[in-house]
């Protein structure tokens, strides 16, 4: 299993997930088998999304889309600031 580990703030969480879902078909057609939104309970603000996938191949090239369709659109990401944080990670153990 790998994960795509996604860092980000938002300047409002109800328009990011509203954006969030729209892509549910996208995410569900490249591959992500599942998806984890989190955030610290000391900055509400600041999300933590791991998107999990069959192959790092598969995560890479979700990536890519995030990149050019997703994050360079204003409209496509509404309330996020700043660049994102990524992290394509390989499962060694699990419990």
């Amino acid at each position: 299993m790998t994960t795509l580990h996604i860092e980000h703030a938002v300047t409002d969480y109800d328009s990011w997930k509203a954006a969030f879902d729209r892509f549910a078909d996208v995410r569900r057609r490249s591959g992500v088998r599942h998806h984890r939104v989190q955030s610290p309970v000391d900055e509400p603000a600041l999300l933590s999304i791991d998107l999990e996938f069959d192959d790092a191949g598969a995560a890479a090239r979700f990536l890519d889309f995030l990149h050019t369709r997703v994050w360079a659109s204003r409209e496509s990401a509404p309330a996020l600031v700043g660049a994102p944080t990524t992290r394509i990670l390989e499962t060694l153990a699990a419990g």
